[in-house]
């Protein structure tokens, strides 16, 4: 990344939605920032940061066009970005609108919506499992007898494996239904609340190793930053960390970057980060789902100790003109993990460890996010997580075994939650 210079001074950002994190890399830069952030997004750190802000709901284009006129008319933005899932949307179809390059509306939208991503690649030949819409309880059965078992089923607008579903017999379907119908309508309770699950995309199971595979696109250009190696525990669908370089022979890294690059090329994507999940397996590399942004999971700090690349920046400092294109995938120069901390349901009684750990030379970030008296609930999706470390080490290997060690010594204890009446009662007759 480049410093702060007087033409960045000159230059004003419209940001749709931020964390904290996103809003400080864009004042990094030396540049103004108009903030759109939603109201129950906003804080007080934001507040004083962003040169201006605007507080509405992003995802309501009807709100938020003539605002976005009146702000350019005002402020003069040269640009409009976003580096979060909610506002990736709004952000395109500003940037369409006002003429600036990027990636396009319909791009983005069909990278954010999992059944458009689906019909998109069949309709270019791209694509070769079985999937489908969920319509009814009937058409579980037929996406059965046609796919077979197990095959997965999940929410075609939510993020961090949220409301999926493995369906491994027939005797699952009721309760597979049943599930639908219980999120249906709702929002997750925690992360990506701006938008409600309301349709379900079935699709075969993928075996193999899963990787996900961050890159960067300047002008139509993708670059591959970096392959990740997804810990994973098939009992559930909840990330257990991420290491990198993932350790992949040569034949199967090419393999897998040359076929999120055709990716790429087929969704339209052009511009800014992108996150893409796939599975190298018998099918070869197929991808699960895609992202126009930076991954989750902490990936970027991984990222930027193993490759010295700041995906968050470049996010920002590329549509603004003010950081070169990439000329080819950088080289290692470490290995990253992240571990997550998961513990059995209860209530948490203790927390400790986690200062130790941010002291560490060797620990890029560490973090608890419960606390004394918090309910611990069953392990499902990635917001069931208590915590996390994330280190750096001379290689993959190292980062792996180093990052298991330094989570032992992060300490959340728990009570566990009592069991129902009735697993007692069949407990004691055993």
């Amino acid at each position: 990344m480049t410093a702060p210079t007087a033409r960045a001074a000159d230059r004003t950002l419209l940001l749709v939605g931020a964390t904290d994190q996103h809003l400080e890399r864009a004042k990094a830069l030396g540049v103004r920032v108009v903030l759109l952030q939603h109201p129950d997004k906003i804080t007080p750190y934001q507040t004083g940061l962003a040169d201006v802000l605007l507080m509405v709901d992003y995802t309501d284009w009807d709100t938020v066009r003539p605002l976005a006129e009146a702000s350019r008319e005002v402020w003069g933005f040269d640009t409009v970005a976003s580096l979060t899932e909610a506002g990736l949307d709004m952000a395109a179809r500003l940037n369409a609108h006002f003429g600036f390059p990027g990636t396009g509306p319909e791009a983005s939208r069909r990278m954010r919506n999992k059944f458009l991503m689906r019909q998109h690649l069949t309709e270019q030949g791209k694509l070769s499992i079985h999937w489908d819409r969920v319509t009814d309880r009937a058409s579980l059965d037929a996406f059965a007898a046609r796919a077979g078992y197990p095959f997965i089923i999940k929410p075609t607008d939510a993020t961090a494996s949220f409301g999926l579903i493995r369906v491994s017999a027939p005797g699952e379907l009721d309760a597979t239904w049943d599930r639908i119908e219980e999120l249906r309508g709702r929002r997750s309770d925690r992360g990506s609340t701006l938008y409600t699950v309301s349709e379900f995309l079935m699709e075969s199971y993928l075996d193999g190793p899963e990787y996900s595979v961050e890159a960067f696109s300047f002008a139509g250009r993708h670059v591959v930053i970096a392959v990740t190696e997804k810990l994973v525990d098939d009992t559930h669908f909840a990330e257990l960390g991420h290491a990198l370089p993932a350790r992949l022979a040569p034949e199967a890294h090419a393999r897998v970057t040359a076929a999120v690059e055709d990716f790429l090329d087929t969704m339209g994507v052009t511009d800014g980060p992108s996150h893409t999940e796939l599975r190298l397996g018998s099918r070869g590399p197929v991808v699960i789902e895609s992202h126009n942004r930076v991954g989750g999971g902490h990936i970027n700090e991984l990222v930027e100790a193993a490759y010295g690349i700041d995906l968050l920046g470049y996010g920002v400092a590329w549509p603004l003109g003010l950081v070169e294109a990439l000329p080819e995938p950088p080289k290692a120069r470490a290995g990253a993990c992240t571990r997550f901390v998961l513990r059995d349901p209860g209530t948490v009684t203790a927390v400790s460890g986690v200062a130790e750990l941010a002291a560490r030379p060797d620990v890029l970030a560490v973090e608890v996010s419960v606390a004394p008296g918090d309910p611990v609930r069953p392990l499902r999706d990635n917001w069931d997580r208590l915590g996390f470390a994330a280190v750096t080490a001379a290689d993959t290997d190292a980062a792996i075994a180093l990052c298991e060690r330094l989570t032992g010594q992060i300490r959340i204890d728990v009570t566990p939650a009592a069991a129902p009446a009735d697993a007692l009662h069949l407990e004691a007759a055993a």
